[in-house]
């Protein structure tokens, strides 16, 4: 395994951005290259210490999953080699990390599905019996499968601020009725398609984000990453019990040792023990293993 990258210096390209995992560059008007670090990111704080291999798993969870459900929607995906794109030494910046994408304009919002009762989605049905106002049946459980999936729209939050929960009339006014739809019915079935097909891999993926474009045409594409364990909760399904919040194959691990120290959760990060390290990476690596080999 390489180094692990914590933030990519590509020069023979312009950058035009980086994510809390993501760094952009500019290669012409209808193309980007997107580098895949080893960043993580713990209640919206950039760690100091990156994840050796998670970003090559992030991007072949990800490209998995685009050309898994091609036949859904039309993807971001070029097919150009990212190795092709950069002078020669910055190849081994790119390799096995990256992907060439179209230029698309993203649509203002994420499209969150949520199949099981958990998480935030969990602390508001407690309170209101709803979730993101949606009623729901009384007497759920904790980490419960839903009658059916929810489409749980919200905000793109700034870099280091929180994503907010949006309901659908707000989508329809964000981006017009029948694009709101779209998106809507979009998300819906590429969370049930893949849902199911990772059932049979033993993983139960409980809820998870999408992101969505525009290309010069109109034509909705999926962007940014799908279905990893960083833009889904992953969990596995031999162990799982309603009613506990089940073990998951993402940086919930790294999150509960972060619960366990005195850190107010404002930047700058702890740094994290090399244990600590190793079984997050350990866990995005099966993750992948289950869903590929």
């Amino acid at each position: 395994m390489s180094q692990p990258l914590f933030e990519s210096t590509i020069t023979s390209l312009p950058l035009l951005g980086r994510g809390k995992v993501r760094d952009i560059y500019g290669i012409d008007n209808e193309k980007m290259l997107i580098v895949t670090s080893d960043r993580l990111s713990a209640f919206d704080v950039i760690l100091p210490d990156p994840i050796p291999g998670k970003g090559a798993v992030l991007t072949a969870v990800a490209n998995f999953w685009f050309g898994k459900l091609g036949h859904i929607i039309p993807n971001q995906l070029t097919g150009i080699d990212p190795e092709t794109v950069v002078t020669p030494n910055e190849r081994e910046q790119v390799c096995g990390r990256a992907i060439v994408v179209k230029k698309l304009k993203p649509l203002p919002i994420e499209a969150v599905v949520r199949g099981y009762l958990i998480g935030s989605g969990w602390k508001d049905y407690q309170a209101s019996g709803k979730v993101c106002g949606i009623e729901l049946p009384a007497g759920l459980q904790m980490a419960q499968q839903l009658p059916q999936p929810l489409f749980t729209p919200s905000t793109k939050a700034e870099l280091g601020t929180h994503d907010e929960n949006i309901d659908f009339a707000t989508v329809e006014k964000a981006i017009g009725p029948a694009l709101a739809a779209q998106v809507r019915d979009a998300a819906l079935r590429l969370y049930s398609e893949a849902a199911a097909y990772a059932l049979t891999r033993g993983i139960i993926i409980a809820d998870t984000k999408f992101e969505f474009g525009l290309d010069a045409t109109g034509t909705l594409h999926l962007i940014d990453e799908v279905l990893t364990p960083d833009s889904s909760r992953f969990w596995p399904a031999d162990t799982y019990q309603i009613g506990t919040s089940p073990a998951s194959f993402d940086k919930q691990f790294v999150r509960d040792y972060l619960e366990t120290l005195d850190w107010n959760k404002q930047a700058p990060g702890p740094k994290l023990p090399a244990e600590i390290l190793e079984k997050t990476s350990a866990k995005y690596r099966e993750a992948l293993d289950r869903l590929t080999c």
